[in-house]
């Protein structure tokens, strides 16, 4: 079986690592990289439902169970039409080390469900999540396997699937994340990946402008429109940022004076009704008061004019290499990924290119990549783990600025392990975030792995 996006980032860290001196150094870890690439388990499920029209319909489901080592398994159910094997393995993949960056105790996983949920009633979701629950609740629980949401899983599909858990188990348990907080949830999780995302962008320009600057007057350009996104253009525009760009599969949003909180919410309250951007554009009148333009069939990577920070918050891939160069050329300074491995290899080479040739740091591209980035919503995933076991309800300050510390631990992890073990050429530019994150968080698995004698 052809596995692209498997194949794509285990390439990402087989390279980072092969590039730096860790084995040099360190030879023991080099017979870790075979047996962490291979998952653990791998299960793969029937789920049948009677539709609205009474009529049996029939997909695939799975669950990719792939690294316990540091902890019980921890990664998101996706349901989409593009969910196969290839891309549950890369997403659990990177879960892994992802999870380990944060420093708590997750193990990475991943699952989902080959289904389109748009244009299908509440009923008929509610039934495709019991339906998907019944197979699946044998092989999790809140000590062995903890997942949360991911596209096409959101509070709704949580609330059904947590339902059919404790029906089918008999148990109330924390089992899953991205809860409701009447019933188990956290605070500040929804916000977590697109906060933690521009918490680490700032701990990336605090550390190449020496506290100078900050996202304050800064034009950032945002891809996606979902839970990621949004939040992420919130806390932005809370920031001080100008965000001029969000954008959907069928095209992007540019918005020269910058994008509101008002057409944020707007879009939050259509995407729950499965709208488009360009239908929202139309409808809503929070973009009727405001110039907005929208373009059909684009990202917005060519279209929005100076970018100063990009942060890629949709899906796989969606920043070619072509696009990156066009970034570059646009001014953009730092790339942050809020979407998992958002940038194709061609991208992540133009933009390393651009950071390894500077001749000094104020002229360098500086790229985070998705494991240390985007780590912030599994990051609250793990607070909100962490409250179920107390049976207590932390304050959203007290969440918030847990995640802000987590976020800046990440990056000084990443920098403190690109500075020891990423064999830069070039001593006048930033340190490599891509070798830098990928090195810390095998170093992190790898002990786990060689103490717990997965490696031997």
């Amino acid at each position: 079986m052809s596995e692209p996006e498997f194949q794509q980032a285990y390439s990402e860290i087989v390279s980072a690592l092969n590039e730096s001196t860790l084995f040099e150094k360190k030879p023991e870890y080099k017979k870790v990289l075979p047996i962490v690439s291979v998952p653990e388990r791998i299960i793969q499920f029937r789920v049948t439902w009677e539709d609205d029209n009474g009529i049996q319909q029939v997909a695939p489901g799975y669950r990719v169970q792939y690294n316990s080592a540091k902890g019980p398994y921890k990664g998101g159910l996706r349901f989409h039409p593009s969910v196969n094997l290839s891309i549950l393995k890369f997403l659990g993949f990177e879960q892994i080390f992802k999870n380990a960056l944060t420093g708590l105790d997750m193990g990475g996983a991943k699952g989902g469900l080959c289904v389109d949920l748009k244009n299908k009633s509440d009923n008929e979701i509610r039934r495709i999540c019991y339906a998907f629950m019944r197979e699946l609740s044998n092989h999790i629980g809140q000590d062995t396997d903890v997942p949360a949401g991911d596209i096409g899983v959101g509070g709704r599909e949580i609330g059904y699937l947590f339902g059919a858990y404790r029906s089918y188990r008999n148990s109330w348990e924390g089992v899953l994340t991205g809860k409701g907080l009447n019933w188990g949830g956290s605070l500040i999780r929804p916000e977590a990946t697109g906060y933690g995302c521009v918490y680490f962008t700032q701990a990336m320009i605090d550390y190449a402008t020496n506290g100078k600057e900050s996202f304050q007057g800064k034009r950032v350009a945002i891809s996606g429109s979902g839970n990621v996104a949004q939040f992420a253009a919130l806390k932005a525009i809370e920031l001080g940022a100008i965000v001029v760009s969000l954008s959907d599969s069928k095209g992007c949003i540019i918005a020269e004076d910058g994008i509101t909180s008002e057409h944020v919410a707007a879009i939050a309250e259509a995407k729950i009704k499965f709208k488009s951007l360009e239908q929202i554009v139309g409808e809503y009148s929070a973009f009727a008061e405001n110039k907005v333009k929208y373009i059909a069939g684009a990202r917005p990577w060519l279209n929005a004019g100076k970018v100063d920070i990009a942060l890629p918050c949709a899906t796989q891939n969606e920043v070619s290499g072509d696009e990156a160069k066009g970034l570059i050329a646009a001014g953009v300074k730092f790339v942050s990924e809020g979407s998992n491995m958002g940038c194709t290899a061609e991208a992540l080479h133009a933009f390393e290119t651009a950071r390894e040739s500077a001749s000094s740091p104020s002229e360098a591209v500086w790229y985070a990549v998705g494991k240390a980035a985007n780590c912030g919503g599994v990051a609250c995933s793990g607070l909100e783990m962490a409250q179920n076991s107390q049976r207590k309800r932390w304050t959203r300050d007290d969440v918030d600025q847990a995640l802000k510390k987590i976020m800046v631990n990440c990056f000084n992890d990443c920098v403190k392990a690109a500075e020891e073990y990423s064999n830069e050429k070039n001593q006048n530019t930033l340190p490599s975030i891509v070798k830098g994150a990928n090195i810390a968080v095998f170093i992190k698995v790898a002990d786990a792995m060689i103490d717990q004698g997965d490696v031997f």
